[in-house]
């Protein structure tokens, strides 16, 4: 079964090289020429993997992956963000933090390209591995086949990576989980090639924003180690 990509760009030639691409390698393809159409997109269309440029008029593609990300039916969707310039360390983090998957630089290889949606896709399939389908204890319950977290019985909105993370630490309480096994298990990075603390860093403490002063207390930080749930 063709899986469907959503294409977000304004530069109408590489929508339609990259879309002829992507065609001829069993993908349904569906364009938009900017952020807001994207949303719109999205709202009629089920896409299986999102791809964005970050340089677009109005809405760029940073506002438009934390916009999708508030969509609950686009939540967990796979994003690959591009960009035309060379993009610095804190560039990549804001984009994590907003809910994007992985990069790419213009110009890019298709058949790299390729492999980064393939790779990507596979780490959705292959999420989560928790089996639980509920947890809920104490202040909490974590919807893990509905991608949904109430806090004190109300629902809270995250992102992907964040109920991700959270689901880890929460289905393991007590239990110190490293940053090498964060990257891995929910960026789906080789630790021996991407190992950067601040990722992490950055996702844990807008989580703690989210989930109230109480409940992020009990998320604990274990000084050159990674984090627990108590």
């Amino acid at each position: 079964m063709r899986k469907k990509v959503l294409i977000v760009d304004d530069d109408r030639e590489i929508m339609d090289i990259l879309g002829k691409y992507l065609s001829n390698h069993n993908f349904s393809v569906l364009s938009a020429y900017n952020g807001a159409e994207g949303l719109a997109v999205l709202e009629d269309a089920k896409p299986d993997i999102v791809i964005t440029d970050v340089e677009m008029p109005g809405m760029d593609g940073f506002t438009f992956c934390k916009k999708l990300r508030e969509h609950r039916a686009a939540a967990s969707l796979p994003v690959i963000i591009m960009s035309g310039k060379k993009i610095t360390e804190t560039d990549m983090v804001s984009g994590y933090a907003g809910g994007a998957d992985d990069y790419v630089i213009k110009p890019f290889s298709y058949p790299v390209l390729l492999a980064k949606i393939q790779a990507v896709l596979k780490r959705a399939k292959d999420a989560p591995v928790i089996k639980t389908a509920k947890i809920k204890k104490r202040g909490f319950e974590i919807d893990l086949e509905g991608r949904a977290l109430k806090v004190a019985g109300k629902p809270v909105r995250v992102t992907s990576k964040e109920f991700d993370l959270f689901s880890l630490l929460a289905s393991k309480p007590g239990r110190v989980i490293s940053v090498s096994h964060m990257i891995e298990n929910i960026w789906g990075f080789d630790p021996t090639n991407y190992n950067n603390p601040h990722t992490v860093e950055v996702h844990i403490s807008n989580l703690r924003k989210k989930l109230g002063p109480r409940l992020s207390a009990r998320i604990k930080a274990v000084a050159g180690h990674g984090y627990k749930f108590e």
